[in-house]
């Protein structure tokens, strides 16, 4: 690794101004500005190794917008890599409309810069800017735990595996000669003397193709995996590599820079925490989910209490239907349990004076009289609906944080059970809801690889008998949604009739809509939750 390829982590200062709304990056022995020139430099070709951080300031919007939006990418490039074979046409498809959507360069030739007079070429650039930004953002929000690096690691291995073998041969050759990969490809003469020998040692090579492909003459030593397997021919201390094995050396060499960079800029987070601003913003992206909001409640009321328990057996998460079976066999919760439920059941659609009664009858069962129940938690509840405190409208766990949050100890049920249980009881308590063996081993499939989401969207799919349930899961309350308008036929749970409660009018439903110019930012959010969090009781 060159001095240059740790300059990102040597982080001095990382901080925000206080009118501008500028996010200013300043790095040890970095204090000139940042011409045209290096730009160009940075961004001449539609791929990197991301070995220089970025040099410039960019505004608190951008620096937002750009994380959230490489998020969206890489949660694709997960959901895509376990539905479908990485090299098939349609995972190729759907990866390509996520990258136009969202404006990541894809496809483009290495002679664009921003110094181009046309439209298309400034375009690139700007893609080119965004996608190098977005990486050390998001490197330094998933840099901070073990299980956050290994997924950020794979993802964008992923991501790089498939954006290096859409590039032409000229492009891949450029590429590597950019970034100090010194492999060339073989002459067409040296191909026809060695043509039997790499027919013979290389897959997916045959006589008429063999003329077709280029060569790579690389160093043993650099091309182990593929040694290893015996994929290639050996000579004189070289391998030689088709086109389409290339990207395995690559990959190495890339994961490896990007483990050694995670695991440093680790060590430099202080620098980075040292900002109170900032490092909530960091912790929330860890954690983000970035679909639909469920604290807006568009369902409030539909759902009256008598329909809870059948809706817990056919459309609550799995997560959520371990608390409800829980609240009912111990009528009581603890603090975790009490906010991932009782979020999620404001979330569906039950009101205030609903809620109410559900947890008071439910903890009066217990050994919670009405008077300590009222006096204990009924007001962390009002709270929960923004009646007291500072009148937020808390939001309902995503399924990031409900996997990323403390997990669960004794006596607790909270959590995602594909993430904190043993899979020994998992598998017996989806056995138990009547899964078939064969759903049973995909899911813990699914588990083992931590895609635990996927897992859950699995778990949809069996209980609904439905190959494909044509969304990608992130939300609790985006599960039963979609459980419901499956159910359904295509519409949503319908409201029950029932008597006006008292105080229904004061409700979340009332409240007025909030301009989007005072919509709370992602760190007053994050800040939000955690002041509910004091608000709760850990007995």
């Amino acid at each position: 690794m060159s001095p240059r390829d740790n300059t990102w982590l040597r982080l001095a200062r990382f901080f925000v101004g206080d009118r501008t709304g500028k996010i200013i990056m300043q790095f040890l022995g970095r204090k000139k500005k940042v011409t045209l020139n290096q730009q160009n430099e940075l961004y001449g070709h539609c791929l990197q190794f991301y070995c220089q951080p970025p040099l410039e300031n960019i505004s608190l919007n951008e620096f937002e917008g750009f994380a959230v939006d490489r998020l969206k990418l890489l949660k694709t490039v997960e959901n895509l890599g376990v539905s479908y074979v990485k090299t098939s046409e349609e995972y190729k498809t759907k990866l390509h409309t996520e990258f136009s959507n969202l404006g990541f360069p894809h496809k483009v030739g290495a002679d664009e810069s921003s110094s181009n007079k046309n439209q298309a070429g400034s375009t690139e650039y700007e893609k080119r800017r965004k996608d190098h930004i977005s990486h050390f953002i998001l490197r330094l929000a998933y840099c901070q735990t073990e299980d956050l690096r290994r997924w950020f690691i794979q993802q964008e291995m992923d991501l790089f595996r498939y954006r290096f073998s859409e590039l032409k041969s000229q492009y891949k050759t450029d590429f590597l000669h950019k970034n100090n990969l010194k492999y060339d490809t073989i002459s067409d003469e040296e191909k026809t003397n060695l043509k039997d020998q790499l027919i013979n040692s290389s897959f997916s090579v045959s006589g008429t193709t063999v003329a077709e492909q280029d060569f790579y003459k690389v160093p043993f030593q650099d091309a182990l995996d593929l040694v290893r397997t015996r994929k290639v021919f050996l000579k004189a201390g070289y391998a030689y590599i088709p086109h389409q094995d290339i990207v395995t050396i690559v990959l190495n060499d890339f994961r490896t820079r990007l483990s050694k960079a995670l695991a440093l800029t680790a060590r430099s987070l202080p620098a980075v925490q040292s900002d109170e601003r900032l490092q909530p913003l960091l912790n929330h992206l860890s954690h983000a989910y970035v679909g639909q909001d469920y604290s807006i409640q568009k369902n409030v009321g539909k759902v009256s209490l008598e329909q809870i328990d059948q809706l817990s057996a056919k459309s609550f998460p799995l997560c959520m239907r371990q608390l409800h079976k829980a609240l009912r066999e111990n009528h009581h919760l603890r603090h975790g349990g009490r906010m991932q439920y009782g979020l999620f059941l404001k979330g569906i659609g039950l009101t205030l004076d609903q809620a109410l009664q559900f947890w008071r009858s439910e903890f009066v069962k217990g050994k919670v009289d009405t008077d300590k129940f009222d006096k204990a938690y009924a007001y962390s509840i009002r709270h929960m609906f923004g009646k007291e405190g500072k009148r937020t409208d808390y939001t309902p766990y995503s399924c990031m944080k409900v996997i990323l949050s403390n997990p669960p100890s004794q006596g607790d049920y909270h959590g995602c059970p594909f993430r904190h249980s043993d899979p020994e009881l998992l598998k017996q308590k989806l056995q138990s809801y009547k899964l078939s063996p064969g759903g049973i081993v995909q899911i813990l499939d699914l588990v083992k690889g931590m895609h635990y989401q996927l897992a859950c969207q699995k778990y949809f799919e069996l209980t609904h008998n439905i190959d494909d349930a044509g969304f990608s899961l992130n939300h609790p309350n985006q599960y039963f949604i979609e459980s419901q308008k499956f159910l359904g036929g295509g519409k949503e749970v319908k409201k029950e009739a029932e008597i006006p409660q008292k105080g229904q009018e004061n409700t979340a439903s009332n409240v007025p809509s909030v301009p989007p110019s005072r919509q709370r930012t992602t760190t007053q959010a994050v800040d939000d939750m955690g002041d509910l969090d004091s608000y709760f009781l850990d007995e």
